[in-house]
């Protein structure tokens, strides 16, 4: 647009709708939406023109930032949401709180390690990297999240529609990779193969989460191959943090203390 061509238009729009319209080319929602209310505050306030526009550029940002933490959690694809505010460490003693919570900074992440969280079912292993995954999403770092079976499962449809290769790259590419319940199914030697593959491109080029629960002396039932579990274990485990999380059920408990609560109301 030449001078002249703005010129004309500023003479013939009013000021707030050609305000809003250049906000809007410029992308800055949150100016638009706030730009009255806060020149407002400012002008009952006394408050000069530069501390006015450095409000609404701390608002600009900081619901640029949330927006940004939405998006990436939605590209996780996390079966749900979950924090560590809502994770019972009481009814796992087993797990070092204090690893856990030294985790959730991300600087693992930064590091490109591993970490694998190894425990019986119902002990919280898939809410321990959901609240992960999330830390790591509020942290600025991409995510994806997949059990096992599901992720075999893609790489072998990637395989045989020959997309295979832009799917190892996705799985390369995100910073954060999460696979969930390695363990309860087996996998075919191809597909098992194909697993490893995305593993070995993550040595010390991306971080990777592992929830198991089988022992790693168990996981060539899972691979069918003491030679690829071999290989598998040694490139995960190198720059591991390993969480032990064996203990009693706390979903089996808690359906026993609904139960318990269910009958003494009834007796009440």
């Amino acid at each position: 647009m030449s001078l002249n061509q703005l010129s004309t238009m500023e003479t013939s729009v009013p000021p707030a709708v050609l305000l809003n319209h250049h906000l809007k080319q410029l992308r800055l929602p949150t100016f638009v939406r706030e730009h009255e209310k806060i020149a407002l505050e400012c002008a009952q306030g006394d408050v000069d023109y530069q501390r006015y526009l450095l409000r609404l550029c701390e608002l600009e940002h900081i619901d640029r930032e949330r927006r940004n933490i939405e998006r990436r959690i939605r590209q996780a694809k996390f079966p749900q949401v979950k924090g560590l505010d809502t994770f019972d460490f009481k009814a796992i003693p087993s797990l070092n709180k204090s690893l856990v919570l030294e985790l959730a900074r991300c600087e693992w992440i930064e590091q490109r390690e591993s970490v694998i969280a190894l425990g019986n079912a119902g002990t919280g292993k898939t809410h321990t990297a959901l609240a992960l995954g999330l830390a790591a999403c509020q942290k600025n770092h991409s995510v994806f999240f997949s059990t096992a079976a599901a992720l075999v499962h893609e790489l072998m449809e990637a395989r045989d529609e020959r997309r295979l290769r832009a799917l190892q790259k996705q799985s390369a590419r995100v910073q954060l990779l999460i696979v969930d319940e390695l363990g309860y199914v087996p996998f075919t030697a191809v597909g098992a193969e194909l697993l490893f593959e995305v593993f070995s491109r993550r040595y010390e080029q991306g971080a990777t989460l592992v929830t198991s629960n089988l022992p790693f002396d168990e996981w060539t039932s899972v691979f069918g191959s003491e030679r690829l579990t071999g290989a598998l274990l040694d490139r995960l485990t190198h720059h591991a943090h390993i969480l032990e999380m064996n203990g009693d059920s706390y979903r089996l408990e808690a359906r026993k203390r609904r139960k318990n609560d269910k009958e003494a109301n009834l007796d009440g």
